[in-house]
């Protein structure tokens, strides 16, 4: 009786594993795969010119132009961990920080909180794809690793309700993660984050955001697209 016990607690141990095993395994591929993508772009951003995308540029009908140049390494909903999810997608210039441009993709009005050294939001009154409600766009990373911000001085700490048109001057891509010892690379991380009751909401949550997939007329759902570089074109 002892015996068939234990053989049925392992059987259950087992199938645990196989399982857990299983998750693992779809959790790590795709993230793997990306964070190698990366990897390889910042050791020599020149020898992959065809994974980068253009400021400015526009996919298709999509109503969003692209806020920045380079290369779209992480996507929305990819993990880094478990039990969390990218917010948003980030672009990895290849530069130094504090050099590649980075521009507003969409019209509308600018807020910087007093304490933001490093990130913008923009109010868009109506999303041009459910023109009945109020979005987001947020843009971050946008300093130094000590915190010297590459905003631009036309939008200092405190700024509220700017009107911005698409195309204008943000700043420039940083790698401030808010500590200097742990940098997070050169890019821009955007997000297209939710309104209530015309407030942001906490862009921290991807609950709170939007997969920027239709407004940009890329395949930037993590979920759908396990591996391919997202560009225009393809």
């Amino acid at each position: 009786m002892k015996r068939s016990r234990r053989l049925h607690l392992g059987f259950i141990f087992f199938v645990f594993l196989v399982v857990g095993g299983y998750f693992v395994f779809e959790w790590l591929l795709p993230n793997l795969g990306r964070s190698r993508r990366v990897w390889l772009y910042l050791q020599n951003p020149s020898a992959f010119p065809d994974w980068r995308v253009k400021m400015g540029e526009r996919c298709g009908e999509a109503p969003f132009s692209m806020p920045t140049d380079g290369y779209i390494g992480f996507l929305w909903g990819d993990s880094f961990r478990p039990g969390h999810r990218h917010q948003g997608i980030d672009i990895f210039a290849g530069t130094e920080p504090g050099i590649t441009e980075v521009r507003a993709a969409f019209t509308g009005y600018l807020t910087r909180l007093a304490d933001w050294k490093s990130s913008l939001i923009i109010r868009v009154p109506q999303d041009p794809l459910q023109p009945d409600r109020q979005i987001w766009t947020y843009y971050t990373h946008l300093a130094s690793p000590q915190g010297e911000s590459y905003i631009v001085e036309a939008f200092p700490p405190g700024s509220q309700e700017v009107y911005v048109e698409v195309g204008t001057l943000l700043g420039y891509q940083g790698n401030y993660s808010g500590d200097p010892r742990n940098p997070v690379g050169v890019h821009l991380h955007f997000s297209i984050v939710k309104d209530r009751n015309g407030r942001f909401l906490n862009e921290l949550a991807i609950e709170n955001t939007l997969d920027p997939s239709p407004y940009f007329g890329l395949p930037l759902n993590a979920k759908s697209n396990p591996n391919q570089v997202p560009r225009c074109g393809r």
